[in-house]
């Protein structure tokens, strides 16, 4: 069974997904739409294909589909969001911070700058808006909220100690959401994905192959597949099936969560 063949209706449920213009994002997007879900994409890109996105997610779900642009590295920014999210539909259903950002460095070499940027749309962003989001989904008495973390919100990885740091937190934030929310029919939770095939993952590889002087299918092969027991890229659907699963009813008691969708890399 591929994710179409998935048989989950989300009942016209007001979603907002970030970093949902492209990568991984995008895929939770399409599916949520076809989950029947009213769909409120945030992220940047090319004007005329988030315009084909957005009609795309219109036509699939049979819900209005809207797209917004905030710039989450003011991390309040997240908190804005939402607000507008819930003026344009009254309400929001399900969060999704899903945007992300990388930049790898040693530690003594790391721009305080980056440091700043990463910490802001991968963590910052995600506080603000899920405090947005709660009192309305309290209200509502029903919410599910969902954070993109990663695999290296469980372990490290050598010059990337600000995404580490930033994944590490958000792990942290999904489990006291989870405990402070549990009573009132929310539920947070946190995918942790490995290698996904990305637009991200691809400049990682090119940038790797390029210092190193190899190809990007041997880069591929010797530094980024070799750690995971499965030996191929996660694909960017399987997290979408996992996130939309997590969304669902019948997910109802799982909260506090890191899911991971690695390939075995955690085992």
């Amino acid at each position: 069974m591929n994710i179409a063949e998935m048989n989950i209706s989300l009942g016209g449920r007001v979603v907002l997904i970030t970093g949902a213009t492209t990568g991984m994002g995008q895929n939770i997007a399409k599916a949520f739409a076809r989950a029947g879900a009213r769909i409120a994409i945030h992220g940047l890109g090319d004007k005329s294909e988030i315009a084909s996105l957005v009609d795309q997610l219109t036509e699939t779900s049979g819900y209005e589909s809207c797209h917004f642009a905030h710039d989450l590295s003011d991390s309040k920014q997240g908190g804005v969001l939402v607000e507008e999210v819930c003026s344009r539909f009254g309400r929001i259903d399900i969060l999704v911070n899903n945007a992300g950002v990388q930049f790898v460095s040693g530690i003594e070499d790391f721009p305080s700058e980056q440091w700043d940027r990463l910490q802001a749309i991968n963590l910052g962003a995600p506080f603000h808006a899920i405090k947005a989001a709660l009192p309305i989904m309290k209200k509502n008495g029903w919410g599910r909220i969902v954070n993109t973390a990663s695999t290296l919100a469980l372990t490290g990885e050598v010059g990337k100690s600000a995404y580490v740091a930033a994944k590490h937190g958000l792990l942290g934030l999904t489990r006291t959401v989870a405990l402070e929310a549990a009573e009132f029919g929310i539920t947070c939770n946190a995918i942790c994905p490995g290698w996904v095939y990305t637009p991200l993952a691809a400049k990682q590889v090119a940038d790797k192959a390029k210092a190193l002087g190899l190809s990007e299918e041997e880069t591929i092969k010797k530094y980024f597949l070799n750690e995971m027991p499965s030996k191929r890229f996660v694909d960017p659907d399987e997290i979408a099936a996992a996130v939309l699963f997590l969304c669902t009813d019948i997910a109802r008691s799982i909260t506090g969560v890191a899911l991971p969708v690695d390939g075995g890399i955690m085992a």
